[in-house]
């Protein structure tokens, strides 16, 4: 090739380009075109593909390259354990009942525990009553020294074979009460009568041969009341006689803090007598019905006919048993306790669950016993536990109970 002398100017170079018309004309030409066409497509679609190689790489694939019906099962175990996939078995809507006549009680929150006041734990007083018009008004007084919460307290009371006024009475100082400052959650008169004839007067209402109907009867009367009364709201029950003369304000949150199935304290009573022109106060020992069993109360029982109704402080029976009554003093240690086997009805508090179980007052000899020892025989009989408090001390009117009748 040859070189222009002075080498190669732009002069020079432009005169051997093809003339504008010529270039257009080649570009024009359908070879040119296609070919043109050909490599932006090959070039539009490589891009393409490799872009789309790249995004896959984002994406992971669990588990062998293989259909699941060709996996073993530790392949198919692998596979399925990162899915974190919520599965609802038996899947339904709540039922809602809304008719009027069924109703729905849950026990299972109901406890009796040591934190009765902190949990709002309901307590039931019961109190049975006949011919008793004489001591409701200082019931009520006691009753409403009481510290445990009033609107955690139901009352409940049987008025039965009376002949004075004590439903009359009872009804008056239930509303005066109730009318009061710190008026109770509620209160309840039940009235049913048994038939009984027996005098209130000691000497009768105590003899030996009057212990084992009047036994019989008190039970049916407590028990009567006691379903009657029972709701399923309350923890405790305290059974407290009409004829208590003194008692601690505190005695509810006491008995709670022991924790026991059934829980009695000793009752003892206050009767003045003048020595040397002054009066002494002898303080009695009453109820002889909370005891601890004994062998020869045992053999004696065994000897009986099954009807026999045993009943406690008599000669006509002799137990050799325990007696709570004679042991302990009010000016020792209030919370010391001793398992018993018999529990007097004076002052009882029983979880309420010992009640729902079945355990009530047989009116009929239960082991030979009735009333409140058949109750503590039946309570025992079942794996509940019966205590007493020697030490703490509820003081009983004096019944002036005559030698040999008690």
């Amino acid at each position: 090739m040859l070189v222009p002398k002075g080498g190669i100017t732009w002069k020079s170079a432009r005169a051997r380009l093809p003339p504008s018309r010529a270039v257009y004309h080649t570009l024009a030409r359908p070879r040119t075109l296609l070919l043109i066409a050909v490599t932006a497509t090959i070039v539009l679609l490589w891009r393409g593909l490799s872009g789309t190689a790249e995004e896959m790489q984002k994406f992971y694939c669990w588990g062998p390259a293989k259909s699941p019906m060709e996996m073993s099962p530790n392949e198919h175990a692998q596979w399925h354990s990162h899915l974190q996939t919520p599965v609802i078995f038996n899947h339904h809507h709540p039922i809602e009942i809304n008719s009027s006549t069924i109703q729905n009680v849950d026990l299972n929150p109901i406890r009796s525990t040591t934190k009765a006041i902190d949990r709002e734990e309901r307590v039931l007083i019961l109190t049975p009553l006949r011919d008793a018009s004489r001591y409701i008004n200082q019931h009520f007084d006691l009753l409403s020294q009481l510290t445990y919460p009033h609107h955690l307290i139901d009352l409940g009371f049987l008025v039965g074979d009376s002949s004075d006024d004590t439903l009359a009475t009872l009804a008056m100082e239930l509303d005066r009460v109730q009318k009061g400052p710190e008026p109770f959650r509620s209160a309840m008169v039940i009235q049913k009568d048994f038939g009984v004839t027996l005098s209130q007067d000691v000497q009768e209402r105590h003899g030996f041969a009057a212990q084992g109907p009047r036994r019989k009867a008190m039970g049916r009367a407590r028990n009567y009341l006691l379903y009657t009364a029972l709701k399923a709201e309350h923890s405790w029950v305290y059974w407290r006689d009409v004829d208590i003369q003194d008692s601690p304000s505190k005695i509810i949150e006491d008995f709670i803090a022991h924790d026991r199935d059934v829980l009695v304290p000793n009752i003892w009573f206050h009767r003045y007598r003048e020595e040397n022109g002054k009066m002494r106060d002898v303080e009695g020992r009453f109820d002889y019905n909370s005891w601890q069993e004994s062998d020869q109360g045992l053999k004696l029982a065994n000897s009986l006919d099954k009807d026999v109704v045993l009943a406690e402080g008599y000669k006509e029976y002799k137990t050799g048993r325990t007696y709570m009554a004679k042991m302990g003093d009010w000016r020792n240690n209030k919370d010391d306790e001793i398992p018993l086997d018999g529990i007097g009805g004076v002052n009882i508090v029983v979880k309420a669950d010992v009640h729902r179980s079945g355990i009530n007052f047989p009116c009929y000899a239960f082991e030979n016993q009735a009333e409140t020892e058949g109750f503590a025989k039946m309570a025992k009989r079942a794996g509940y536990g019966v205590y007493g408090l020697p030490n703490y001390v509820v003081w009983h009117i004096d019944t002036q109970e005559k030698s040999g009748n008690a």
